[in-house]
């Protein structure tokens, strides 16, 4: 058996089983939930369980969610909830809105329920959920720092020595980070990765859509991962599958909600003109996306379309699993703004920012940071921290409050 590899996201969770209601813990297939819930409810937050994905308790809390609910023996953990319905959520909110008691149910999804505006409504004000990703880096490593949280307090990581170029880290890339395809090699792990595509799609989607044309979803996905780290236009990508731009837009929605893409949407200093700027999509695994493409770690370390775009897709997902360990639970943004691009903006409640700029090469110019500078001049005291992550082997102070900081230090 495998070495189990200790979650960051397990103290949120026993956190919020202490003082609220119902737990969620969300995330695509194969990245642990079950393993991370079943630890849990075995130690820190003793609970009775139950599993979704069996044929007869699924029957029951779809024939009956009432009657199902009130027969567990709380504190409760259900597994899979989303195969539950809707309405096993309704159910779950009126035995909590008769018992206030923190921590009774603990539920875990692989597809994101509160996507669904019924559930939604139906737990707001109950519920504190937390996302599982895939692997970071950082637990693979079994090393405690935060990336996020050392940006905010303007203290990167200092490294030294780290391996120079691309090819130092090829593997780390090609191999992603779902726990199960790590185990493999890179010609058994495309077979993984069909085999998960295929049960992800046609079983995750179908729980939570009443979609008629999901057979469209492999091909939309194989196209998401070729705009990786791109602005993606759904007007754009509809002239180039059979679906019209509102359809287009509900389906990478479904896919988001089964945690296979995640988009990030533009930053700009007014708060409400955000929603008018097309977001940026990234694939949450990038072993995933690079299986995606069809391109081995030679593709990757020779062809520099996909080396950029595979570097960046990385970066943006270790920040993104980082974030959602914060402290300072920031929200995640690109940034667009006439000659300036930057890859990914972090702004916090306070309203400070920091930003990263992922470069692939090992060496670094004054252009590289330049939209780095203008924003922090343009932010002043707000501007936190300003990152260049590069493949070179130190940190490097580039100007006030901008570092050059190897992609290592994203979990050194």
């Amino acid at each position: 058996m495998p070495e189990l590899i200790p979650r960051a996201a397990k103290g949120l969770l026993v956190e919020a089983l202490a003082d609220t209601r119902v737990v969620l813990l969300l995330g695509a297939r194969q990245v642990g939930k079950s393993t991370l819930a079943a630890e849990i409810v075995a130690g820190d937050h003793p609970a009775s369980s139950v599993n979704l994905d069996t044929q007869a308790a699924r029957e029951a809390a779809i024939s009956d969610p009432e009657g199902f609910i009130a027969g567990l023996s709380r504190p409760v953990l259900i597994d899979e909830v989303q195969r539950g319905g809707t309405d096993l959520l309704l159910a779950v909110k009126s035995v909590v809105d008769k018992d206030k008691t923190p921590g009774q149910f603990f539920l875990t999804g692989s597809a994101n329920v509160l996507a669904n505006r019924k559930a939604l409504d139906a737990l707001t004000g109950r519920v504190e959920s937390v996302t599982l990703w895939p692997l970071a880096q950082s637990e693979i490593e079994g090393t405690s720092g935060n990336f996020v949280n050392a940006l905010f307090d303007g203290a990167p990581p200092a490294v030294e020595d780290a391996p120079i170029g691309r090819e130092a880290l090829a593997g780390r890339l090609t191999a992603g980070g779902y726990p199960e395809a790590r185990l493999r090699s890179e010609r058994r792990r495309g077979r993984w990765y069909d085999s998960y595509l295929e049960s992800t799609l046609e079983r995750d989607l179908v729980d939570i859509s009443d979609a008629r044309k999901l057979r469209e979803m492999p091909r939309l996905l194989r196209l998401l991962a070729s705009q990786a780290a791109n602005i993606v236009a759904p007007a754009n990508i509809s002239n180039d599958i059979t679906l019209d731009r509102g359809t287009v837009e509900a389906y990478i929605g479904l896919l988001e909600a089964v945690f296979l893409v995640r988009r990030l949407p533009a930053w700009t200093p007014g708060i409400g003109s955000r929603e008018l700027r097309h977001p940026k999509v990234y694939v949450v695994d990038t072993g995933l996306m690079l299986h995606l493409l069809g391109a081995d770690e030679e593709r990757l370390t020779s062809d520099v379309k996909v080396t950029g775009k595979a570097l960046e897709n990385f970066a943006a997902m270790e920040i993104l699993r980082h974030a959602e360990w914060s402290e300072k639970a920031p929200k995640l943004f690109h940034y667009r703004q006439s000659r300036d691009e930057i890859d990914v903006v972090l702004e916090d409640r306070a309203g400070s920012i920091a930003a990263v700029e992922v470069k692939a090469s090992a060496s670094v110019t004054s252009g590289d940071w330049r939209a780095l500078r203008r924003l922090r001049d343009a932010r002043g005291e707000a501007f936190r921290c300003g990152i260049l992550l590069y493949t070179g082997a130190s940190t490097v102070p580039l100007s006030d409050r901008i570092f050059a900081v190897p992609i290592s230090g994203l979990w050194a």
